[in-house]
């Protein structure tokens, strides 16, 4: 059956034979099974979440349009030189509803500077925009989404599409792991992020939750996408974490910080990292020193920097890796959970390794701990920034206003490029960055308002900072996003 899978599935009666042969062995019940829709949108429409109610005049803990929210579920859109499209997938919503989940897929051509009708993959039958999906691709060009889910109470899935290059039909993959000597289905995961790379498969970094921590940081590898090994236990430190994962030119890495025994989930702190360069058969320090994992033990040699110490809390948002192949950290600290100007400032920073030391500098400041931008290193003496530094029509709200913010010097100091957003109506929030980004896709996020639900559109940005809205209804099968900033 997996052969069959792996060779595309070339006619309907053998994809029906797999299926059908799935289904009669799936770890789902017949309530659970997802619905592949396989349907047409006519635009894009983006899911509007919040978590938490705060009781103050901030509404919510977080809020907005979260269509390519959480900073732990990467990557949202991969640029495909063969066909010279940037892939992407994003949380979508029904017309009738701007909370109703649907995984969506779509593309943008860089040459006719179009979008197709996007993709209606999943109704993921929640509100809840943790469950957004992630995208990859493979050596072949088919093009994988990793539907996660936020903790256990929902089921997870892996679709692939049926033809390389192409979003119109994905089907359901029987993926298993390793445990022990038998073979289990993969059924849940959350906060996925899915690299693939042509000579050595998928490297996936994912969080378990109760395995043993409330939230366990985890990896698995596979050739095929398939057939996977077993889970590997990264850290379970206390109560566990968030890990942000990157790949460099020889090794994958994952960052992260972790919640205190006793003082709740919002409390997160310590900045952490780990590598591998052989496939996750053995993980170290960044100076090569070899780790036992899981870690279980707060003061360990993965620690890049004691931020409990100073009473601060630690956001992360990106990992990236320079031209001499050395990790660098993107996060924010901040002194408290809660929205509002008591717990500023919230601090970006860059941690970098040297090769011999962490050298950690401030970017700038922003007014919530979940703003979220990316970094993109275009050259060595390139370094960017985009994100919501800006005050936006709701302050202290996650989002604001876009900047770029470029550093000519590897991090230590940075100044502000350009403002691509401004006079917004909402806040724009959780700008993404894709993978082998193209100038002319060189960022893409949603706006949303930050205290009450509303409609949530997507964006995308070229280098320059010129910023494209994606069609919120089309009439065509394909339109041209619409210029609404334009740089000077």
């Amino acid at each position: 059956m997996i052969k069959h899978f792996r060779d595309g599935l070339t006619s309907n009666a053998m994809r029906w034979m797999v299926v059908g042969l799935f289904v009669a062995s799936s770890p789902f019940s017949q309530a659970d099974e997802p619905v592949t829709l396989n349907s047409k949108d006519d635009g894009y429409r983006g899911v509007w979440y919040m978590n938490q109610p705060s009781n103050d005049e901030y509404v919510y803990k977080y809020s907005g349009g979260l269509g390519t929210y959480c900073a732990k579920h990467r990557p949202f859109a991969i640029y495909c030189e063969e066909v010279d499209k940037t892939f992407f997938c994003y949380g979508g919503t029904t017309k009738s509803s701007n909370r109703q989940l649907l995984h969506m897929v779509s593309y943008f051509d860089h040459k006719t500077k179009m979008v197709p009708r996007p993709t209606v993959l999943l109704n993921k039958m929640t509100e809840d925009a943790h469950d957004n999906p992630v995208i990859s691709m493979d050596a072949e060009g088919f093009i994988w989404i990793f539907s996660t889910s936020h903790g256990t109470s929902r089921p997870s899935y892996i679709h692939r599409s049926q033809r390389p290059h192409d979003i119109a039909e994905f089907e359901l993959v029987p993926a298993t792991r390793l445990e022990g000597n038998r073979r289990a289905p993969i059924t849940n995961f959350s906060y996925m992020q899915a690299w693939h790379r042509p000579d050595e498969g998928f490297l996936c970094f994912f969080t378990r939750y109760g395995y043993p921590a409330k939230r366990t940081i985890c990896f698995m590898h596979s050739d095929d996408g398939v057939n996977w090994g077993e889970w590997q236990r990264l850290a379970a430190i206390d109560e566990g974490h968030y890990q942000i994962s990157g790949v460099g030119k020889s090794r994958v890495g994952s960052m992260f910080n972790y919640h205190p025994k006793g003082k709740g989930l919002n409390w997160r702190t310590n900045l952490y990292y780990v590598e591998t360069s052989d496939l996750g058969r053995t993980w170290n320090t960044v100076d090569g020193n070899r780790l036992e994992l899981p870690l279980k033990i707060v003061s360990n040699d993965a620690l890049v920097h004691d931020y409990e110490a100073e009473g601060l809390n630690v956001y992360l948002k990106d990992l990236r890796f320079d031209e001499h192949d050395h990790p660098v950290l993107l996060y924010i600290t901040s002194k408290g959970y809660q929205s509002g100007p008591k717990n500023n400032p919230r601090t970006w920073t860059i941690a970098r390794w040297t090769g011999s030391t962490w050298t950690i500098h401030a970017v700038t400041t922003s007014d919530n701990n979940y703003d979220f931008g990316e970094l993109w290193i275009v050259s060595p003496d390139d370094w960017r920034i985009i994100g919501p530094t800006e005050t936006g029509p709701q302050p202290f709200n996650p989002g604001g206003e876009l900047a770029m913010w470029q550093s000519g010097d590897q991090g230590e100091s940075w100044r502000k490029l350009r403002q691509l957003t401004s006079s917004s109506d909402m806040n724009h929030t959780y700008v993404r960055r894709p993978l082998n980004a193209h100038p002319d896709f060189f960022a893409f996020w949603a706006d949303g308002h930050g205290r009450k639900p509303s409609e949530s559109n997507f964006y995308f940005a070229d280098r320059e900072g010129n910023v494209r809205v994606l069609p919120r209804t089309m009439s065509g099968d394909t339109e041209l996003p619409r210029v609404v900033f334009k740089t000077e």
